[in-house]
């Protein structure tokens, strides 16, 4: 019995606390939202193009390897919390690993090789994700305050004279805050995305195909998808730009090739030849070539 009176004992405390903490950590883990076939993938949804596969890949790797990691500090830590606690040891400080060469070594090793490990794996895949060889489909995605512009088979460089419009076979389509515009891909092409931008730093990310990029004034920034799944998927602006940034939305539509084509002849037999102006122009070094 403790001396105020209580039969409660400093071992029954810690196992009630150690219950709490549990009984905590499932409530914390089951109350993500996240239905059960959504648990594998860790939060992402399901990849409708054949990039996003690497990205899920990558993305579930890196959290298979920090819950290794985490488990082995916590198992660490509760180790040394029950084992080399004062009231089972009698000892005020227990056996301490300093100036234990190999222990120390093992420490500093171990993080080395994990950090290399990591930085192998995203370098390659990144290297996958950023090319561009020879695409089926070009788009130049304009972005500006507040919406989108998609310029069907129009590749965009740093030296192009992009803010001069004209008719290059292609067809292009235009949005507003208040009507999200629609970008049409063609199922299982190669689609390159040409990112500009006309006034300030928006984010291209189409969510279901797992890839988001910066879309910067001055900046070409390029990759590509492999759409791999019909239907309409969401897409939106990840950088606040503005008054209006919450409505920089639109939608990704995936078709047959042939109605993809169609598609852009309906643009054209509409009016909406060529393209928009994409917000390139000729800029530092460049203009001394």
């Amino acid at each position: 019995m403790s001396p105020n009176g209580s039969d409660r004992s400093p071992r029954r405390s810690m196992r009630r606390k150690l219950l709490s903490a549990l009984t905590l950590g499932l409530v914390l883990a089951t109350a993500t939202g996240c239905s059960s076939s959504q648990l594998p993938r860790l939060g992402l949804p399901t990849p409708r193009d054949e990039q996003g596969k690497t990205v899920l890949f990558i993305w579930q790797s890196s959290w298979i390897a920090a819950l290794a990691v985490g488990v082995l500090v916590w198992g660490l830590i509760l180790w040394s919390v029950f084992f080399h606690r004062r009231s089972r040891s009698k000892i005020e400080v227990p056996p301490q690993f300093r100036y234990n060469m190999p222990v120390e070594a093992l420490f500093t090793v171990v993080p080395l090789i994990m950090v290399s490990v990591f930085f192998f794996y995203t370098a390659r895949d990144e290297d996958y994700l950023l090319k561009t060889p020879t695409p089926a489909t070009t788009v130049n995605v304009v972005g500006f305050q507040w919406s989108w512009a998609f310029n069907y088979n129009h590749s965009v460089t740093n030296k192009s004279q992009g803010d001069v419009a004209g008719d290059d076979g292609g067809a292009y389509d235009v949005g507003t805050p208040g009507t999200p515009p629609t970008l049409w891909l063609p199922l299982g092409e190669k689609v390159e995305f040409d990112l500009t931008s006309r006034d300030v730093i928006h984010g291209f990310w189409p969510v279901d195909f797992l890839m988001k990029m910066d879309v910067i004034p001055g900046v070409v920034n390029k990759f590509e998808v492999t759409p791999t799944a019909l239907g309409t998927f969401r897409g939106k602006c990840t950088e606040l730009c503005g008054v209006d940034h919450s409505q920089m939305l639109f939608n990704v539509k995936v078709v047959t090739p042939a109605e993809y084509d169609a598609h852009i002849a309906e643009l054209r037999a509409k009016g909406q030849k060529g393209f928009v102006p994409a917000g390139i122009t000729t800029t530092g070094a460049d203009n001394a070539k």
